[in-house]
Parts: structure tokens; C-alpha cells; sequence
């Protein structure tokens, strides 16, 4: 796909919610039409089990942890998305960030 629109699906701590809405809108995402900083959340619930040589945000080594998290939801550019990764990864606080890059039909 070298044009179109893609959804950004993100799973990250409700306190991340604004910087990482307003970084990712600075360089073009979440826009449609002629609004910006369009995102849709909705507050879920995590799981993960810390391996031995992790270094988890959240939980122990070893232990099966849960928490409370936002799944935020976003339009994003397709020319956008490698950077929209790169924002991502720089400012949400997991060691793995967890956000999927969902291409979208209306744009094939």
C-alpha cells in the first residue's frame, strides 16, 4: 500500500494518553478532513508476564501481572506510519510497546 490510510491501534498507561496524542498530531496523525488530534479510547485491561530478562514497566519477573490500560485509536497517513512508529516507541514508557498498524479498506 503506497497511499491510503491506515488505523493505529495503541495500548498504552491512560497518564501517556495526551503527550503521545499530541506528538503523534504534531507530525500529521489523527487528522480527517479539516479536523486534528482525532483519537478514539477506550480504557482495557493488560496482561503479560515478565520473562527473566525483561525490565517490565509494570509487575515481576516471572509473575502473570494485569493493569489497567487505554487502547487509543487513531487515523493515520500511510506515508506517516514508519514515523507514527517512531513516536510511538519514544515515548511510551514499555520496554515492549504494544500498537499494531491496521490498513484500512476504504483505502485500497
Amino acid at each position: 500500500m503506497e497511499s491510503g490510510h491506515v488505523k493505529l491501534e495503541i495500548y498504552i498507561p491512560e497518564e501517556y494518553v495526551e503527550e503521545l496524542r499530541n506528538a503523534l498530531a504534531d507530525i500529521g496523525v489523527g487528522e480527517v478532513g479539516e479536523y486534528s488530534h482525532v483519537v478514539s479510547c477506550q480504557k482495557t485491561w493488560g496482561y503479560w508476564k515478565p520473562l527473566e530478562k525483561s525490565h517490565p514497566y509494570s509487575g515481576k519477573i516471572g509473575e502473570i501481572c494485569t493493569g489497567e490500560e487505554v487502547k487509543m485509536e487513531m487515523p493515520c497517513k500511510w506515508e506517516l506510519a514508519v514515523e507514527a512508529a517512531r513516536v510511538i516507541r519514544q515515548i511510551h514508557p514499555y520496554e515492549e510497546p504494544v500498537f499494531y498498524v491496521i490498513p484500512l479498506l476504504s483505502s485500497i
